[in-house]
């Protein structure tokens, strides 16, 4: 990493532990050097992003990686939040999740989600897909300056 690059960050918002851990390992099997924020509930990933209370110090993240099914506050309106507010709308979000519904997958791109990608219960195949999301937004996307 170049002195004047800052380490890449990748908000994982998940609430299923080994989902987070598989996710978290495929991550650090690629080499690329970041940092994982984890999220375990909506209300937590929203308080996270806007720097709220605990999380005051929070850095920005580069990526948000978001299930849809979460509790306290559900991923759809997580999604709706982000892409609503100013401060967060051009932080890419990848909606990560076991559903294949087609109504998940519409309203995720009618609340302008930047991919919707349904996870693989095959480990070989989720790590493809974990490792090839983070090397096309971090390495190979361009991506507004804003924050």
């Amino acid at each position: 990493m170049a002195a004047n690059e800052k380490r890449k960050t990748i908000f994982l918002v998940e609430d299923n532990r080994g989902d987070i851990r598989l996710i978290q390992e495929a991550l650090k099997s690629t080499g690329v050097d970041c940092e994982v924020a984890v999220a375990r509930d909506g209300m937590e990933a929203m308080a996270y992003l806007r720097q709220e209370g605990d999380f005051s110090a929070a850095v920005r993240p580069d990526l948000i990686l978001l299930d849809l099914n979460l509790p306290k506050k559900d991923g759809r309106e997580v999604l709706a939040d982000i892409k609503s507010d100013p401060e967060l709308m051009y932080i890419p979000v990848v909606v990560l999740t076991t559903s294949r519904n087609e109504d998940d997958i519409s309203q995720s791109y009618d609340l302008h989600v930047n991919c919707f990608i349904s996870k693989s219960r095959n480990l070989a195949q989720l790590f493809a897909i974990v490792q090839g999301i983070e090397k096309f937004w971090l390495n190979t996307a361009t991506l507004p300056s804003v924050f």
